[in-house]
């Protein structure tokens, strides 16, 4: 991570019953912060239908939100970020691109998102290859979503709502922006 966003200017530490550490830092480009967290792809993440967790194989994962900064309090981010990270861990859950989590409030105070989006990585971080026989520890970009494109998406699918949000030019960026039009 620091090779692609540089030092992190502050991090924070969270850890959940029954969890691993999860810390969630942060890093300035210009008028971007960048939120990454460190330690969600510690353990491979499981099928929940599986009958026994591999300690070894399986898909690694660490989440980036990017938003424009200085036009909200997006620090307080840094609790449901962890959160999104344990998941994994708590529910059991394999974090994909295409996968909504929600985290059952705003996403800082404020935010009119109370979930994500899990985009394709590879556009900012690059995945990071480890020894064999692990996976490789993919970077997944985060787009904050307001309750309507949740459902939205829900129904007509992550590729249908990143299509919307394209052809409107939604600044998902923005930490403040309202829903794209779903009509």
């Amino acid at each position: 991570m620091r090779t692609a966003l540089g030092e992190p200017d502050a991090r924070a530490a969270v850890t959940f019953l029954g969890t691993d550490r999860i810390e969630v830092l942060r890093f300035h480009e210009g008028d971007v912060v960048r939120y990454a967290t460190l330690g969600m792809s510690a353990q491979p993440m499981t099928d929940p239908t599986a009958m026994l967790a591999d300690p070894v194989k399986g898909p690694r994962a660490e989440l980036i939100l990017s938003v424009r900064g200085g036009l909200a309090d997006t620090d307080k981010a840094l609790r449901p970020l962890a959160v999104l990270a344990a998941f994994p861990q708590v529910e059991g859950v394999v974090v994909a691109p295409g996968a909504s989590l929600d985290v059952g409030g705003p996403l800082w105070p404020g935010a009119p998102f109370t979930s994500v989006l899990v985009a394709e990585p590879g556009g900012l971080v690059e995945d990071l290859e480890l020894d064999g026989p692990l996976d490789p520890v993919r970077f997944l970009p985060l787009l904050p979503m307001t309750p309507n494109e949740s459902a939205w998406k829900r129904v007509h699918g992550a590729q249908a709502l990143q299509e919307r949000w394209l052809t409107n030019g939604t600044d998902l960026r923005d930490p403040s922006r309202r829903s794209v039009p779903l009509e």
